[in-house]
C-alpha cells in the first residue's frame, strides 16, 4: 500500500530520474548492494523508499511550478501559480467548428471568443493543489501562454 503525498512514480518516470534516485539513496547511507538486497530481502520497506522518493520529486517539480497551461479543442486555459493564489485565463469558444488546438486564436476575429478571468486563494496547500491540477490535464509551462491570453483579454 502506497502512502505518497502526490502519487507514486511509474517506471517510466522513475527511469528519467534514475540518476537523481541514485543520490537520493547515497544520501540516505543506501549503497547499490543494500539497495539490491532490500528489494529482494525486504521488497516493503524498498517501497517505502520509492514512494518518499516520488514525493520528493513531485514536491520540486511543483514549487518550481510557475504556470499551468491546459487545452481542449473548445477551451484554453493558463493559471499564474503565485505563492498565496492563483490567477486564472481562459479563452473559450462557442462555435463547435473552430478547434483551439489548431486554430491561431490570437490573429483572430475577437468577437469569436469569449475570454474568462479569475483569481482564487489556495484553500490547502499550494504544492498539493497545483500537482491535483497536473493530474487533471494541466501541464506546467514558461508563462508564455497566460501573457498571450491576458493581453486578449485588454
Amino acid at each position: 500500500m502506497t502512502m505518497t503525498k502526490y502519487r507514486l512514480l511509474n517506471n517510466d518516470e522513475l527511469a528519467h530520474f534514475e540518476e537523481e534516485f541514485i543520490k537520493y539513496l547515497v544520501v540516505n547511507g543506501i549503497a547499490a548492494d543494500d539497495w539490491r538486497k532490500l528489494v529482494q530481502d525486504k521488497p516493503d520497506d524498498a517501497q517505502k523508499i520509492v514512494d518518499l522518493f516520488s514525493d520528493v520529486v513531485f514536491e520540486k517539480i511543483m514549487r518550481q511550478t510557475d504556470y499551468l497551461d491546459f487545452r481542449s479543442p473548445s477551451y484554453i486555459q493558463s493559471i499564474h501559480c503565485l505563492p498565496e493564489k492563483m490567477i486564472t485565463v481562459a479563452l473559450s469558444v462557442q462555435d463547435k467548428s473552430i478547434d483551439l488546438s489548431v486554430f491561431d486564436w490570437q490573429s483572430a476575429d475577437p468577437k469569436l471568443f469569449v475570454v474568462h478571468k479569475a483569481e482564487k486563494a489556495y484553500t490547502a496547500n499550494r504544492e498539493k493543489e497545483l500537482f491535483e491540477l497536473t493530474e487533471k490535464g494541466f501541464v506546467p509551462s514558461d508563462g508564455k501562454l497566460y501573457k498571450a491570453l491576458m493581453l486578449a483579454s485588454v
